[in-house]
């Protein structure tokens, strides 16, 4: 545990430093995806869908050809954004409605993006090949560096 938290602190560190480039919310995701993708061996699928037009639509990823529009209001995204809350689940074959992009997803943690202005713009999207892959740690870890997204 001691060290998935040292990691997420050095994570969120580099990204800081490589925020100082630019503001732009987009470069941000997708230097976050990048980054992490590559950081964590249980990350199978990363990335984010936005609010575009009241529909969660992809944008910028790592992973599996990913669902580009999810069906409103189901499944884990959308329950994370219904909600405006991060949202772990562990199994989720468990979870009512799940969107099965993948099939070998078997658990998943989504993080709502919120802008400068506190609105839900965004979800980070985790997913892992195996049960039960995220805990407290992922949760603090990415709540923090979603937050870095709209910091200027």
């Amino acid at each position: 545990m001691e060290r998935k938290i040292a990691r997420y602190a050095r994570i969120i560190e580099q990204l800081t430093t490589l925020f100082s480039k630019t503001t732009d919310p987009f470069a941000r995701m997708t230097t976050i995806v990048a980054v992490l993708h590559n950081k964590f061996d249980y990350y199978f699928w990363t990335g984010f869908y936005r609010l575009v037009d009241g529909e969660l639509t992809v944008t910028t990823y790592q992973g599996s050809v990913a669902c580009l529009v999810l069906t409103k209001h189901v499944g884990v995204c959308w329950a994370a954004i219904d909600s405006g809350e991060l949202t772990i689940v562990g199994d989720v074959e468990a979870f009512e409605g799940h969107i099965a992009c993948d099939a070998r997803s078997r658990s998943e943690i989504v993080i709502p993006v919120r802008n400068a202005r506190g609105e839900v713009v965004a979800v980070m999207d985790v997913d892992s090949k195996r049960h039960h892959s995220f805990d407290d740690t992922d949760a603090k870890g990415l709540q923090t560096i979603v937050d870095l997204i709209y910091t200027h």
